[in-house]
């Protein structure tokens, strides 16, 4: 898959509403306004989208593989609908206390998309609300975006935006990455 232009998404907080106690179920998972949208103009652009996101709701019990499979398929099914695709999602399933390499700000979701993808990473997009979305960017040479949905706007106030590039929402991103503001 030589020459993919590559945008790499956080899931909870960047393109659905994000909880404090964990999107459990399909009922709890609901699109931010205008994200599904956002990730169909990037297809149109060019961009193949992917999504790398911690579900340590699974270490902790409070939802399975079957379930996250679910909750997947309807975030498919609403950005079909909205006329884009999601190529790729990559989890961290395990819980922080693991020391896995799979969950960010450590940056093995996104190697994980490197090799299947056979590409380097270098100014790849990642766009996501929370710190360890733009820590696991910067370990791995891609171009850290952050949106001020979800924790977005606590990240940026805690001064851990640094270098990223910052939107309102994916939409706001989408537009800027490809061109159309």
């Amino acid at each position: 898959m030589k020459g993919v232009r590559l945008v790499v998404l956080d899931r909870d907080g960047t393109i659905n509403r994000d909880s404090a106690a964990y999107i459990k179920s399909p009922q709890e998972w609901s699109p931010l306004p205008g994200s599904a949208e956002a990730i169909a103009r990037l297809n149109r652009a060019g961009f193949t989208v992917a999504v790398a996101s911690n579900q340590s709701g699974l270490a902790r019990g409070l939802f399975d593989e079957a379930t996250l499979a679910k909750i997947h398929d309807k975030m498919h099914a609403v950005v079909r609908e909205a006329g884009g695709e999601i190529d790729r999602i990559v989890w961290c399933p395990h819980h922080p206390d693991d020391g896995c390499d799979c969950r960010k700000p450590r940056p093995g979701l996104l190697h994980r998309l490197a090799e299947y993808y056979g590409i380097g990473l270098d100014a790849v997009p990642v766009v996501g609300d929370s710190a360890r979305d733009l820590e696991a960017a910067r370990a791995v040479g891609a171009r850290p975006v952050l949106v001020r949905t979800g924790n977005g706007r606590r990240t940026e106030a805690e001064g851990a935006a640094g270098d990223a590039e910052v939107y309102d929402d994916l939409a706001a991103a989408a537009a800027a990455l490809t061109g159309e503001r």
